[in-house]
């Protein structure tokens, strides 16, 4: 793993750690650091060069996250059954939500200037995966480290410890998002062993 990767690791898991999730009602979420206009520029630079390969680029962070984090696979009955990494790649039911991942991600980015549309965005994402697909919140911040480790991996020219730092708060702020979403529908923590 390239020392860039595990800087971009590092950093997300530090930026993450920093969030202070709702545990009881008595205890307040602290806001995730908003990108600068510079940070916001990087994103969408490195995001223009990772879109233009939008699905295998997907399909590369869902493998990954579904081999290296099998029980996400529980919410996925179409792949569900699958263990093999081949298999999995060439599954049109997980190209079809790779897709839809890149997408969701590209209309954040897209949207970086508009906080109330990010804002938006990542609400029906948040509260769709609470109330329709009964996923644990945790596995937003666990695919959050794989979109990092893949794309670091996968554009070393692009993702610079800049670049990766730009990426690794945009990552934060998505959490960030997501789970309000979760706590805005009265999600309730199911397990914390899932994983």
């Amino acid at each position: 793993m390239c020392v860039c990767v595990c800087v971009c690791v590092y950093i997300y898991r530090r930026a993450c750690g920093m969030e202070k999730e709702r545990e009881d009602s008595d205890t307040e979420r602290e806001r995730a650091e908003p990108l600068s206009d510079t940070e916001r520029a990087i994103v969408q630079d490195t995001w223009a060069r990772v879109y233009e390969s939008c699905e295998d680029v997907g399909v590369a962070i869902l493998v990954r996250f579904f081999v290296n984090f099998p029980s996400a696979k529980q919410y996925f009955s179409q792949f569900q059954h699958m263990d093999d990494p081949e298999e999995m790649e060439r599954s049109t039911q997980l190209r079809k939500h790779a897709r839809r991942v890149m997408n969701a991600i590209n209309s954040v980015v897209e949207n970086l200037h508009d906080p109330d549309k990010v804002s938006s965005v990542l609400g029906i994402v948040g509260k769709a995966h609470a109330l329709k697909y009964k996923v644990e919140p945790m596995y937003f911040k666990i695919i959050s480290g794989v979109i990092l480790e893949v794309l670091g991996e996968d554009f070393p020219d692009y993702f610079t410890p800049e670049v990766t730092t730009a990426w690794t708060k945009l990552m934060g702020a998505l959490y960030w998002h997501i789970t309000g979403a979760y706590a805005e529908v009265g999600w309730v923590k199911l397990s914390s062993s899932a994983v």
